[in-house]
């Protein structure tokens, strides 16, 4: 079970949860601009001290949840086994996905999937960097007895 949670990419979760709401309001009105609108759709509305009302959105609770996972990513990133390559392999792919989607289809072009996008790419870019710098003192380490 460890080896697949170092394998999986997190960052696909919050993609998937856009991919099913947008694919299934789509199909349903054949029109991007119902998803856009829900995006901006309060969920809830929380009485601040201030006396302000905030609304959270579906929008913010899907970045928020995509900001979690690529921390939680972030973190397994440190790692510089076979499942960290596998792991930077299908980030990539997660990216790529998510890069033609914003471009091609009308529901995916909204900020919201774009900060998603971008932190898809972040997730990739910082594996990798992370990964090459963690071998790399592996290998200094080694070689000094």
């Amino acid at each position: 079970m460890g080896a697949i949670f170092n394998v999986f990419p997190l960052i696909l979760i919050p993609v998937l949860i856009y991919n099913v709401w947008a694919f299934g309001a789509t199909a349903a009105n054949s029109d991007a601009s119902d998803v856009r609108q829900h995006l901006a759709d309060p969920w809830a509305r929380i009485p601040m001290a201030s006396g302000v009302e905030w609304t959270v959105a579906f929008g913010d609770v899907l970045i928020l949840l995509a900001l979690i996972l690529l921390f939680v990513e972030l973190l397994k990133s440190t790692s510089t086994g076979t499942a960290a390559i596998f792991n930077h392999a299908l980030s990539m792919l997660v990216f790529i996905i998510c890069l033609v989607e914003f471009l091609l289809h009308p529901a995916f072009a909204t900020s919201v999937f774009f900060v998603i996008m971008v932190m898809a790419l972040l997730d990739v870019l910082a594996g990798v960097v992370v990964t090459i710098i963690s071998a790399r003192r592996d290998v200094e380490f080694a070689g000094q007895h």
